[in-house]
């Protein structure tokens, strides 16, 4: 079982040897970089690539490692026993199960991807060590013990916003996708826009890369607000010979795409007046 990218997916070689790494060693792959590097879409395409079924776990910052097993609602359990109901005799009717226990109970092997460990509170990682070690966990509710019949490929992504306990780590393959250079993302425009003018991809991604350079820039754009900018380009049919001026010197065309909050908007307005002041 071996992952070589996709049609859809532009794969480097460490990329593509990390993943079948995590799969031979059989452990979680930890897959690091900035947002819209192509985190989450790499567990898609894994999956797509393999064959495989793909179960995602979205985690938030009010979210908790026990709902990842099971969550029993014992709050509608004693509503209907109030009301009489027979399915109270029955604890089972009351347990929910969550995306490991779906993805140890699986019928064949299915990528499980936990995406943005990093959102949830500190302990959330150590709250799970077991659970991924040994592929197993206790219901208490029911004294059963689930256990995965095949072990998951499991893809965990995180945006660096915390760092993730060493006991997490030591248990996990790690990569980090770094941003990719003109070429790479040259290929990634063409695969998601095939036949797109050549000249445009060019002036535009030149662009680009001088705007991700600017000193001082907040957030930099990533890669799919990179797609989204040229995406809006082709739309508007803007002649590349627009877009070759210095992108320090003024607001780049449709910069909404690019530019996310107001600070880096006054950081090119500034630059454009210091400019316009030396007479460039």
């Amino acid at each position: 079982m071996q992952f070589q990218g996709t049609a859809d997916y532009i794969a480097d070689k460490d990329l593509m040897v990390a993943v079948n790494a995590a799969i031979r060693l059989e452990r979680p792959l930890l897959v690091k970089g900035e947002p819209g590097t192509g985190k989450t879409e790499l567990a898609r395409q894994v999956a797509a690539a393999l064959g495989l079924d793909l179960i995602e776990w979205n985690i938030k910052s009010t979210t908790k490692a026990q709902q990842g097993l099971y969550e029993y609602d014992a709050v509608s359990r004693l509503r209907d026993s109030q009301l009489g109901d027979a399915r109270v005799n029955d604890v089972r009717n009351y347990i929910r199960r969550g995306k490991l226990w779906q993805a140890f109970t699986a019928p064949k092997k299915c990528v499980l991807l936990i995406d943005e460990i990093d959102k949830a509170d500190i302990e959330f990682p150590n709250d799970l060590l077991q659970e991924l070690d040994r592929m197993e966990f206790h219901v208490y509710e029911t004294g059963e013990t689930i256990r995965a019949a095949v072990r998951p490929i499991v893809i965990t992504t995180s945006n660096n916003e915390k760092e993730l306990p060493d006991a997490f780590l030591r248990r996990c393959f790690f990569h980090y996708i770094r941003f990719p250079d003109a070429e790479t993302l040259t290929r990634i425009v063409e695969v998601h826009y095939p036949g797109i003018k050549q000249a445009l991809v060019r002036a535009a991604l030149a662009q680009f890369f001088e705007i991700r350079d600017v000193p001082g820039l907040k957030k930099k754009p990533s890669t799919s607000e990179a797609l989204d900018w040229i995406r809006l380009l082709v739309a508007d049919d803007i002649d590349p010979a627009t877009l070759r001026g210095d992108a320090k010197s003024a607001l780049p065309k449709l910069h909404g795409a690019l530019l996310k909050n107001e600070q880096d908007v006054h950081l090119f307005e500034r630059l454009a007046f210091m400019a316009r002041g030396q007479g460039k």
